[in-house]
């Protein structure tokens, strides 16, 4: 079952830029995500020993030392870009950038800035870093996100996230913003499609247990030893599952996250220059921001077959630039911040009509074993959902699966992947396909 578009070109994206990115490639070293089980203040570690844990593992894995950066710097070819939300409310800091210097001695001069775009953050400084490849500016990027959650209460962390809406409008002085906001998400779904109610709430909860259940294959997910089937998340309103926003319960929800991420990416000049191998190669990109509010959202929606009709342009962007269609996907990596972000995914991805998601969930689709799967990583609902690093996240995973290092959750069929990377309630959209030449 597949729907969309995609095969025709997009005549938003001149002929010329496809032919540029075509031309233009940039490839996956490599990178690494630390565990996100773990718990840094609890620990007694600080955001220096996150940053220095998941470099050096991200620098291991892609076959690159603190020594080429130190030599890469001096020939003014090497620059960091950093993902993150508000470490300013978390743990009192900014300017994180230069933060990265207190990582090694190596990163002394080496051009570093921080991007900010709610949980599309690290995606934001993915994209910067693409582009200063493309540009020539630079042969290698080293691109880091990262959050650090676990420093306050839950509802104090609500209302930090709450910046990532409309705050003065959408978030101040409200309990749990977010819940509250993807909560009227399901409602909309509901209200635009017609769809019996229960038989939307069992899609929401198929997609809660696989989450849970993709999450138990993964060695760094926060949820690998929890437990949940699809009897518990069908049990909203319950003492062990209780509601949290409108429709939906905890299970729905992902989660309070401590972790990093590190995406190490090069030049097609240097992969020629100095590897006889081939690497993974970023194919597409989409990138569209939608009205910031919640309600204008859904104003402008009634225009569109689809309810988030940017996070949807978002995507045939990504398709068009690449050359590919949905049909050319073998996985996806998706913004289930909640289970109803991943329902309106399902058909902005192509996977499915919109409205007829619930059947490409009910049919096991998007299961791990399906034609189309999502989230085969567990999700932000199983992996977690470090704010600042979900987006470098989810492309380390694109890696990950198109290079057969994926391990115990390694797909059987993954040439190519493609990511979807909310910030705010689908305000800022980020698609990336990732996939072998």
């Amino acid at each position: 079952m597949t729907f969309g578009d995609t095969s025709k070109p997009n005549t938003n994206i001149p002929n010329e830029e496809i032919m540029r990115c075509e031309m233009e490639k940039v490839y996956v070293l490599g990178g690494a995500q630390t565990d996100f089980e773990r718990n840094w203040t609890k620990e007694g570690k600080n955001v220096t020993a996150l940053l220095k844990e998941v470099i050096t593992d991200g620098f291991d894995e892609a076959g690159i030392s603190f020594t080429d950066i130190e030599q890469l710097n001096k020939k003014n070819k090497v620059a960091c870009f950093v993902g993150n939300f508000i470490a300013e409310e978390y743990i009192n800091q900014g300017h994180l950038g230069a933060l990265i210097s207190e990582v090694h001695p190596a990163f002394y001069g080496v051009p570093s800035a921080r991007y900010e775009a709610a949980c599309a953050s690290s995606s934001v400084a993915l994209d910067a870093a693409i582009t200063k490849l493309k540009s020539g500016d630079y042969d290698v990027a080293v691109v880091i996100g990262w959050e650090l959650m676990k420093t306050v209460d839950s509802k104090t962390g609500g209302d930090i996230l709450g910046r990532a809406a409309y705050y003065e409008k959408e978030g101040k002085g409200i309990d749990f913003p977010f819940p509250k906001l993807f909560g009227k998400l399901a409602d909309e779904i509901l209200r635009k499609y017609s769809i019996d109610e229960q038989r939307f709430m069992d899609s929401l909860a198929i997609i809660s247990n696989t989450n849970y259940s993709n999450a138990k294959r993964n060695s760094k997910s926060q949820t690998r030893n929890w437990f949940m089937n699809l009897k518990q998340a069908q049990m909203r309103g319950t003492e062990t599952n209780p509601l949290v926003g409108g429709r939906l319960a905890v299970s729905d929800c992902s989660q309070v996250t401590d972790g990093a991420a590190v995406i190490v990416l090069a030049s097609e000049k240097y992969v020629k220059e100095n590897y006889k191998k081939t690497f993974p190669v970023v194919k597409g990109f989409g990138h569209r921001v939608a009205p910031m509010l919640f309600d204008k959202k859904i104003e402008e929606s009634r225009k569109s077959p689809f309810l988030l009709p940017w996070t949807r342009q978002a995507v045939v962007d990504a398709y068009t630039r690449s050359g590919l269609t949905v049909e050319d996907i073998d996985f996806f990596e998706t913004h289930d911040c909640f289970t109803s972000s991943e329902y309106a995914a399902v058909s902005a991805f192509g996977i499915s009509e919109p409205g007829k998601e619930f059947k490409a969930i009910e049919e096991g689709i998007i299961a791990f074993d399906g034609n189309k799967p999502i989230n085969p990583s567990g999700g932000l609902i199983g992996c977690g959902h470090p704010v600042g690093a979900s987006g470098a996240r989810m492309f380390l995973d694109l890696y990950k699966q198109v290079s057969r290092k994926a391990e115990g959750y390694q797909l059987k069929k993954a040439d190519n992947g493609i990511m979807l990377n909310i910030g705010g309630s689908a305000t800022t959209n980020y698609v990336f396909i990732v996939g072998n030449e």
